[in-house]
């Protein structure tokens, strides 16, 4: 069996195929750093029963061609909504477009657990049933599995922590739409792309991405100036020593394998102040050329 998903993900949507036996093949990617929807079609087989989408940053992906595609080819469509709480299409939210969505709870998160956590979205009834019970080794009564399963449970404390934070959920969404409004609006520094963003989204802003081409300075430059910055992700999967048996070469995806050497994660958290945020724009304008 094979899933259609993008290189340009954490190495978890990946081994979350694998961990099926299914073989993930990869899709190239658009300027706003999602799933190149006109693409899909080229590399469906008989083999594939799945796409899954990869709502990356807080952008999400175009879900009505998406869903369009995976109806006239009978594919199954699995989101994954880990860096996406709350975005939308119009005004329907990520995770109520597939058959099933998976979201990620870690720390960082824009809904955050103290630990490891995360939750499964679907409207099947079936689905439901059978992720339940795969989370408690396979039972659906105690101490009789079904069939093989995991301890996957999240325990209560989470839980708990997770039912207080949710209900701020949208104010620091709000918060985060508004810091990478200012971003977009005050950065002029020539050398750097500001992220696409997509009018009919509502984007969520879990991370701020520029692209930069001498990205290894701005890097040095940020932090001889006490900025913090990242890179997500540095190493496309498909170029992936551990995914090397897939098959893929360098210049496969040519726009993620690009974008992978350009882009950079600036700070965006709702505790973010004007003051703080006026001293990063102000830093990147002033970064030295040539």
């Amino acid at each position: 069996d094979e899933v259609i998903t993008v290189a340009n993900t954490a190495v978890p949507t990946v081994s979350a195929i694998r961990e099926t036996g299914a073989v993930p093949r990869f899709v190239d990617i658009k300027n706003d750093f999602t799933i190149d929807e006109n693409k899909i079609e080229k590399i469906i087989t008989q083999k594939t029963k799945a796409i899954l989408p990869v709502h990356l940053y807080g952008q999400a992906c175009n879900m009505p061609t998406i869903l369009k595609i995976a109806k006239k080819h009978k594919l199954k469509v699995i989101e994954d909504c880990a860096q996406a709480h709350g975005a939308k299409i119009k005004n329907k939210k990520v995770g109520t477009f597939g058959d099933i969505s998976c979201f990620s709870f870690y720390p960082t998160k824009n809904l955050g657990a103290y630990g490891d956590a995360g939750i499964i979205l679907t409207s099947s009834k079936n689905l439901a049933d059978r992720c339940s019970a795969l989370r408690m080794y396979g039972m659906k009564k105690s101490y009789y599995a079904n069939f093989e399963g995991y301890n996957s449970r999240l325990d209560e404390i989470q839980a708990a922590i997770l039912s207080v934070k949710l209900k701020c959920l949208e104010r620091w969404n709000q918060k985060r739409r508004s810091i990478a409004k200012y971003y977009l609006k005050n950065i002029t520094n020539p050398s750097i792309t500001l992220p696409a963003v997509q009018n009919i989204n509502e984007h969520t802003f879990y991370l701020f991405v520029i692209r930069i081409k001498q990205r290894q300075k701005l890097i040095k430059y940020l932090a001889n100036n006490q900025i913090g910055c990242g890179i997500h992700y540095q190493y496309p999967i498909h170029l992936q020593k551990a995914y090397k048996f897939l098959g893929y070469s360098k210049n496969d995806l040519p726009v993620t394998e690009r974008f992978s050497n350009e882009i950079l994660s600036l700070p965006i958290f709702p505790e973010l102040t004007k003051r703080e945020l006026k001293y990063i724009i102000n830093k990147i304008n002033k970064l030295p050329s040539g």
